[in-house]
């Protein structure tokens, strides 16, 4: 079996990864903070007359590919819109394929993120995950805490306005009790009451399928992030369209609101 990163590593012109010189252009920006809406998996079964399950075992399949490709362009964190907590919404049977994946994924590919110092992590509202569901994240996430490369971090169970809601109680409960000044809330304090306190905010974020919308997924954070839609549907998101979205990215000016 291929290592997940060695493989990679061993094998760029198979998964036509080109060197950072013909990639990255002349100024050589490779964002810090990559953000995925991974859509598309359904409709890639149902153009092919197969069950929407099929299009999501695909799709976690590419999760594989883009996240070795990340992590050797540098990236230092690539985070995955897995499931959303509207999507309970979907059919029961559809629901639970898609509770099960993380075992499989992180089951048998777990050994090659420790390997290559992939660090997991977990962003989400875990109460109402299944417990067979958040113990394989949080293994991965345990078994990884040390390492200092790439994070890989899955949004599961996530929305952003109830994180925005929740973040709103804690400060007012911190104001109550006189643990700030509700004078001192600014962007910066607001944001370490959200989930990803901890990372640095996407500066791109690309969405799959062809759908132009943000899906309630990191509103807060995603205010001067760079937006890529791509008609290509995630089962056939490959490392020569990650590339292209780098590609674009490289070729924009970031101005957060200056000129």
């Amino acid at each position: 079996m291929f290592k997940l990163f060695s493989f990679l590593k061993r094998n760029k012109q198979e998964i036509n990864v080109p060197p950072n010189s013909q990639l990255i252009g002349e100024d050589g920006v490779i964002p810090e903070h990559v953000a995925i809406i991974m859509d598309g998996n359904g409709r890639w079964a149902q153009k092919r007359n197969l069950p929407r399950i099929k299009g999501h075992y695909e799709g976690m399949k590419v999760v594989r590919t883009i996240a070795r490709t990340a992590s050797k362009l540098g990236v230092k964190t690539l985070t995955l819109y897995a499931f959303s907590t509207e999507n309970w919404k979907r059919p029961k049977t559809e629901v639970e394929f898609l509770m099960k994946l993380p075992q499989e994924f992180l089951g048998t590919f777990l050994p090659e993120l420790i390997e290559e110092n992939v660090q997991v992590r977990l962003t989400g509202n875990r109460e109402q995950l299944p417990s067979y569901t958040l113990d394989a994240v949080l293994k991965a996430v345990d078994d990884t805490k040390n390492n200092t490369g790439m994070i890989l971090n899955f949004a599961l169970n996530y929305g952003s306005r109830d994180e925005i809601i929740t973040a709103v109680k804690k400060i007012s409960s911190d104001v109550l009790d006189n643990k700030i000044n509700k004078e001192e809330i600014n962007d910066e304090l607001f944001g370490k009451y959200l989930m990803t306190n901890d990372l640095k905010d996407p500066d791109l974020l690309i969405r799959t399928s062809g759908e132009l919308r943000i899906s309630n997924f990191m509103l807060w954070q995603i205010a001067y992030s760079e937006l890529y839609f791509t008609n290509v549907l995630w089962p056939d998101f490959t490392e020569e369209s990650f590339i292209d979205a780098i590609k674009e990215y490289q070729n924009r000016a970031r101005r957060y609101g200056g000129i």
